[in-house]
């Protein structure tokens, strides 16, 4: 398994997902390493050093590949990441808060450390048409990503977290 300081694991059915999780290893640099989520097993988690977790809220909660590779990887990794590092990206509909709350608790179990406030992106897609559609992330957003993975490859090179 690959060492690498920031793992950056992520989900996207419709793109956007994607899109933030390839800005934010962009930032990171060649300290990031991207994993889509249905790939990640332990040994991946345990390599890292910190985590930027990016995935879409589905249905109000965290969508279910994301889901399932905490399901995977949960009791394999208990009891070996603790105070490690990570952040979040969630793209979202309308709000968002929901998957952010579940993957906190989650990161809790683990005993994880929150290093940088949740980023949410809002799409705005409230019809079934809008939300099946692929999804164009406006640029300031990605560059929001960009500096999220930045600033978790940076803090992860010094010695911050």
């Amino acid at each position: 398994m690959p060492k690498c300081k920031l793992l950056v694991i992520w989900h996207s059915r419709t793109g956007g997902s994607r899109a933030l999780a390839e800005a934010a290893a962009e930032g990171g640099g060649a300290a990031a390493r991207l994993v889509p989520a249905e790939r990640v097993e332990p040994a991946d988690l345990l390599a890292a050093q910190g985590y930027l977790f990016v995935g879409p809220e589905n249905l109000a909660a965290l969508s279910g590949a994301m889901k399932e590779m905490f399901d995977r990887c949960y009791y394999p990794c208990l009891g070996r990441l603790e105070g490690r590092p990570y952040a979040t990206i969630i793209c979202a509909g309308s709000d968002g808060e929901n998957a952010q709350r579940q993957l906190d608790r989650i990161a809790t179990g683990w005993r994880l450390r929150r290093v940088a406030d949740p980023l949410i992106v809002n799409t705005d897609a409230q019809t079934p048409e809008a939300t099946l559609a692929p999804k164009t992330i406006p640029e300031d957003r990605l560059a929001e990503a960009r500096d999220l993975g930045a600033a978790m490859a940076e803090g992860l090179a010094a010695g911050i977290f």
